[in-house]
């Protein structure tokens, strides 16, 4: 009940308040995602909580959907998001988009060089005889992702990289359609997907890992959770 009470908004006819109050308020109370993600969404040491921190909002506000609609499966997520409404996880997903936590060191890797190899090629070049577009095509040539819905890469666990592709492969993950990401997942092998998320684990921090403008990048797909 005490995690309902923080997350649930205030009452319809109350005063809300706004600037710095604002901030403070949904700070107070995305409490109950710190545990998993750290209070800045920073991440924290579990494989499989990733960092929300610089993430655009448009992403981060499909994410919370996808939970709250049951295209993501996670029973905490979709058992706190159940009954929030949109403008609430659009104040969620704003408060962390615009958090901006130091980036953790990258990890060394613990895969072969052939297989790091592999991953480096298939994330910077793709394999067009497979219909795999490189990453930076989407994600930006240093991976902090675009406005307004397509994430940065950056401070992610090869273990949370894996998963995730792995559940797009085998649709237990899914986006509005047409779903880019299970397209292109659904040409991966496990050993791409192996190589791809132990490569990615190892990028450094950029000098600035803000996302690229909308429409820096012209994609490669369509994608129904990335707006026209």
């Amino acid at each position: 009940m005490l995690l309902l009470s923080i997350f649930f908004p205030m009452r319809s006819g109350h005063a809300q308040p706004s600037g710095d109050r604002a901030l403070e308020d949904m700070k107070a109370r995305v409490q109950p995602c710190a545990s998993c993600h750290g209070l800045q969404g920073q991440g924290t040491d579990n494989d499989y909580f990733p960092r929300l921190a610089g993430k655009p909002a448009g992403y981060l506000f499909n994410q919370l959907v996808a939970f709250r609609v049951g295209r993501r499966h996670y029973p905490p997520m979709n058992y706190l998001l159940e009954f929030l409404p949109d403008s609430y996880l659009h104040a969620m997903a704003d408060y962390f988009a615009a958090q901006r936590p130091p980036l953790p060191p990258n990890v060394i890797p613990v895969v072969s060089k052939d297989l790091l190899a592999l991953g480096q090629s298939l994330v910077t070049q793709g394999d067009s005889s497979r219909g795999i577009p490189a990453c930076v095509r989407c994600h930006g040539p240093a991976f902090t992702g675009m406005e307004p819905a397509i994430p940065g890469l950056l401070g992610l666990k090869a273990s949370y990289i894996s998963a995730q592709l792995g559940a797009w492969r085998y649709g237990t993950r899914t986006a509005t359609g047409p779903d880019c990401m299970q397209i292109v997942a659904g040409h991966l092998t496990e050993t791409d997907v192996t190589a791809v998320a132990a490569w990615l684990s190892t990028l450094p921090a950029p000098d600035d890992a803000t996302p690229l403008p909308r429409g820096t990048l012209v994609t490669p797909l369509d994608c129904g959770s990335e707006p026209n």
